[in-house]
């Protein structure tokens, strides 16, 4: 489903280049990752909270940030393998700043409630990998129509405006497949996306390329240089089915390099694609 057997590499890759150390590493993360986040220009008051949603499989957990007054759009983020986090609080915060109401969801609940990952982004993938035991298409849709549902019936969410929703690293096809599930979404990002692409016919980017969304699509470097064709086949679906999309290898970025807990953040690569993401939400929603 995804490259995450690529990511000690790139840890150690990002050491060797001597960008960051484990010790200055650990340093940050024990800081507080929210000193790691520029802060919002104008930043919309917000009201944050724990929650649960109910699925056809059972209870889903997940945090929910919005403006504290007025209606917004809603967008759902999909976190990475190592699940729904302080990084990724720290993030849905920021977007909710900017003027939208955020679900972060926890992918593994079937497995277990948030937090999944016993060190955070530091927790070995091999201790993370059964967690993703029994995904498929099937239950990635099923999850997306339940999330969309549960924010159609929220007070704070502007229901005359489409959803957005966003997935990095394994959360990229689950993006996708949102999209595929749900005719209320209306863009879509993905950050070193794993398994966009994949020979089968129900390969991620096939479904959303049926849908009427907008896309965004960042992908790491060494990403595309480990699959450099998944690029061009991702803009000829998309451009074969007329759906706008803007796709960009960011150069020098590694697998993982914009939640601010990786040991491969990337400031000021994230920092663009943050604008990218503003703006694809400001055009699309």
């Amino acid at each position: 489903m995804c490259d995450q057997d690529h990511f000690e590499d790139d840890k150690l890759e990002f050491e060797r280049r001597g960008l960051v150390t484990r010790r200055q590493f650990g340093v940050i993360v024990g800081a507080g990752v929210a000193l790691l986040l520029p802060t919002v220009a104008n930043a919309a008051t917000v009201t944050e909270s724990e929650v649960n949603i109910t699925t056809p499989d059972g209870t889903a957990d997940g945090y929910f940030v919005h403006p504290s007054t007025g209606t917004a759009p809603a967008v759902i983020i999909w976190p990475d393998i190592f699940g729904l986090r302080p990084a990724f609080r720290d993030m849905a915060k920021r977007l909710a700043e900017s003027g939208y109401a955020v679900l972060v969801v926890n992918p593994f609940y079937r497995k277990q409630k948030a937090p999944t990952a016993s060190k955070g982004s530091q927790t070995p993938i091999s201790e993370l990998r059964p967690l993703m035991a029994g995904f498929s298409d099937v239950t990635e849709m099923s999850d997306a129509k339940a999330f969309v549902a549960w924010l159609d019936t929220q007070s704070c969410v502007n229901k005359k405006k489409k959803i957005g929703t966003q997935g990095y690293c394994m959360g990229g096809p689950f993006a996708f497949r949102t999209a595929a599930a749900s005719d209320r979404i209306g863009a879509v990002a993905t950050f070193h996306g794993g398994g966009l692409v994949t020979d089968q016919p129900s390969s991620p980017h096939l479904g959303a390329a049926k849908s009427k969304a907008q896309f965004l699509v960042a992908i790491a470097s060494n990403d595309d240089a480990r699959s450099p064709k998944d690029k061009d086949t991702l803009k000829e679906a998309f451009a074969k089915a007329e759906r706008p999309a803007e796709i960009e290898v960011y150069e020098g970025a590694a697998h993982g390099w914009c939640p601010p807990d990786s040991s491969v953040y990337n400031e000021p690569q994230a920092e663009k694609a943050w604008k990218r993401l503003l703006a694809l939400y400001g055009k699309a929603l």
